[in-house]
């Protein structure tokens, strides 16, 4: 079978080898899967993001899919032991739908909550937004994307009028004169997206990472803005205020094509470089060199991440961002630009369809009544039976088993138990629950905790579609069909649907061919228009961009050449100013505490830590101080350690490194337990995206005799 093939999967008829794309980070790298007599094997394929190269998650990808622990069949909790035990499908389903007809009888609609994840194919994120809605008719949705992409999506919403990560294809990164990271570190979290910075400098650019740490990209930039967690900010005003004294503002553009630069001009002329210095701690002969790099180049990229993001103020920051980039006039100019390098493998399509708590399918707003006829009547529902918005991830869990919140949560393709800030109250309040319902194919801290535990299909398992970084949408073929036992998503969701209803299960709604037909029709005309898109245009091209609104139109590889889409055609300027993190350092926690990933491990790690490659590669979650820190402490290196936080503590051995500030510790986040990070983490949000502080708060740390 040729590459790009996909045999049926009915009896007798298993596919052997399939063109698919790699289940982890948002690059959505293509892979070739093949498979042989014991074993299924990763092979490189060239396709445009990865150009045949895959990082170490990807080459082990495919180890998961006959892993020991994989579940195959339904877990029940027994009430008398406690503990979790063997059981039918029937059992386990009438045991959902018996406790959710209980909940909501007692409690109304929505006492019942559901939390997806970023993860998730195009159309079983469309599909658990439309069982919400529709099915259990509460207005409780949120998903795990809410602590990945949200700051950066509502910043390019309210400047753009569109949120999709890159505006223009990977490829331009290579062609950049000037590329400046904030908060970015792909080295470690996409390594194939590297070979583009390595094709930007061979060519003569110049890379700048912004970032607290010595990263491994940071190591290969040409200039390494090293500011204090929290600050970012203050650095991008102080570069607008260079941009400005120095001339650098392309004037035409911002009077032709943008609005609101007045306001912005005057918090910019308050933030002279030396004042940027004093609270960030980057000199001001570097603010100055990354002005004059981003200034005067002719192409220039501003790419965000989570290090800038993940605050409670990231709106504004990642705004402060795209503030420099529209003075500097880069938005829809060929090699230039802002965008946002996009976490999770379908961090953008995750949130277009109907996941998050106030959008309806092509990214319409839920409390738009247009938005709700249309989607309602691709539903067949009254659009007044819809329920309103509901509320972003971390108001939701933090309700769970309280008086006034959810008594019942189904959770797919997410991990709260350690991926949620304060997260041991996050575990109390599951444990609240009346009944908690999870699908996954292992055993993940948060299934562990559940009720029910239902077994899924793997990534090679199920057909569906991607939508990568670039807003690319991507097919994922099926390699082979489930084990026994084991049902997909899209399979899980009709039949609690048709049980909901009282009724028989629609083979129609578990076919990912089927539901994406529907998602068109649902997203046609809205923001995130797929209507033109389908999986044989998919195939014949390598992809398609959204927007996309018909089949025999254009799609759209690069966005804002003309105009942006908002209602008179220009971008929005929004003035930001700095403020300081919802928790600062004190005598009793006199330290800043930031967290990030490691290039071995993947989100919570519920499936890469069983990965023996990887798992060799980073066994164990550490704590890294830089050496005068812990030469005042008395701490050596690999001694155990202990962070404290206002809300909790973790312990991990103590890794000396001259990479993080002498004030900063740092820990990554893949690991549960006493290793936990997000038992420290800050709880406080952005007021406008929901975006937990993940990336600073106030610690002490401690030996551990």
């Amino acid at each position: 079978m040729t590459d790009g093939a996909h045999a049926a999967t009915g009896p007798g008829r298993t596919p052997r080898q399939v063109a698919t794309h790699c289940p982890y980070c948002a690059l959505q790298c293509g892979m070739t899967l093949r498979e042989e007599p014991g074993r299924v094997s990763v092979l490189p394929r060239q396709f445009p993001t990865n150009r045949g190269g895959l990082c170490q998650k990807g080459w082990t990808a495919a180890e998961l899919l006959d892993h020991p622990e994989r579940l195959t069949t339904p877990l029940l909790r027994d009430p008398a032991d406690g503990e979790l035990h063997p059981a039918t499908w029937d059992a386990a389903l009438d045991r959902i739908v018996t406790g959710l007809r209980t909940v909501q009888e007692g409690h109304g609609p929505d006492a019942v909550a559901v939390f997806g994840g970023g993860g998730l194919t195009n159309e079983k994120a469309y599909a658990l937004g439309r069982f919400a809605r529709v099915a259990l008719r509460t207005r409780h949705i949120d998903y795990n994307g809410r602590f990945c992409m949200s700051s950066a999506a509502a910043a390019g919403m309210r400047a753009f009028g569109i949120d999709r990560g890159l505006p223009f294809p990977l490829a331009d990164l290579g062609r950049a004169d000037t590329l400046l990271l904030v908060g970015a570190n792909p080295a470690e979290t996409m390594p194939p997206l590297v070979r583009w910075l390595t094709e930007q400098r061979e060519r003569g650019g110049r890379l700048i990472v912004v970032d607290p740490r010595v990263t491994a990209t940071a190591r290969q930039a040409d200039l390494h803005l090293q500011p204090l967690p929290g600050t970012d900010l203050a650095v991008a005003n102080a570069l607008l205020h260079i941009a400005l004294t120095e001339g650098w503002i392309d004037r035409e553009y911002v009077a032709g094509r943008t609005i609101g630069f007045e306001a912005v001009r005057r918090v910019a002329a308050g933030w002279w470089p030396a004042r940027a210095e004093a609270l960030s701690g980057v000199p001001v002969a570097d603010l100055e060199a990354t002005a004059r790099a981003l200034g005067t180049a002719e192409r220039v990229i501003i790419l965000t991440a989570r290090g800038a993001e993940q605050h409670a103020k990231g709106v504004d920051t990642v705004t402060g961002f795209v503030n420099l980039a529209l003075a500097l006039g880069l938005p829809g100019r060929p090699g230039s630009g802002y965008g946002c390098l996009t976490g999770q493998g379908n961090g953008q399509g995750g949130r277009e369809h109907g996941q998050k708590a106030d959008q309806l399918p092509g990214y319409r707003r839920i409390d738009d009544p247009a938005a709700r006829e249309h989607v309602a009547g691709v539903w067949g529902v009254p659009a007044e039976d819809l329920p309103g918005p509901g509320v972003p991830a971390y108001e939701l869990l933090d309700s769970l088993g309280t008086p006034a919140g959810p008594k019942a949560l189904l959770v797919f393709g997410s991990n709260p138990v350690v991926s949620a800030p304060r997260a041991a109250r996050i575990e109390g309040r599951l444990r609240d629950l009346d009944l908690l319902v999870v699908a996954d194919f292992l055993l993940s801290e948060t299934a562990a905790l559940a009720d029910v535990v239902l077994p899924t299909a793997q990534w090679a398992e199920e057909d569906g579609t991607m939508t990568n970084l670039e807003g690319r949408v991507l097919r994922r073929r099926a390699l082979r069909t489930p084990p026994p036992g084991v049902r997909t998503d899209l399979g899980i969701l009709a039949d609690l649907t048709a049980r909901l209803r009282g009724g028989a299960g629609g083979e129609d709604a578990a076919d990912p061919r089927v539901v994406f037909a529907e998602l068109r029709r649902a997203s046609a005309g809205g923001i995130a228009d797929y209507a033109g898109v389908s999986w044989e245009r998919i195939d014949e091209h390598d992809g398609v961009f959204w927007p996309c609104p018909a089949e025999d139109g254009p799609d759209t590889p690069r966005l804002f050449a003309d105009r942006f889409p908002t209602p008179d055609g220009r971008a929005r300027f929004h003035a930001v100013e700095h403020r300081p993190a919802a928790e600062e350092v004190c005598a009793e926690y006199p330290l800043h505490f930031t967290t990030g990933r490691v290039l071995a491990q993947y989100q919570s790690g519920t499936q890469t830590r069983r990965v023996a490659a990887l798992r060799r590669a980073a066994p164990d979650a550490f704590v890294e101080l830089h050496p005068d820190l812990a030469g005042r402490l008395g701490i050596g290196d690999g001694e155990p350690v202990r962070v404290v936080s206002r809300r909790g503590e973790l312990r991990a051995p103590a890794r000396l490194s001259t990479a993080i500030r002498p004030d900063t510790v740092f820990a990554p986040f893949h690991w549960g337990g006493a290793a936990r990070a997000n038992s420290v983490t800050n709880d406080a949000v952005d007021p406008v995206s929901g975006m937990p502080e993940f990336k600073i708060c106030a610690v002490r740390l401690e030996r551990v005799p």
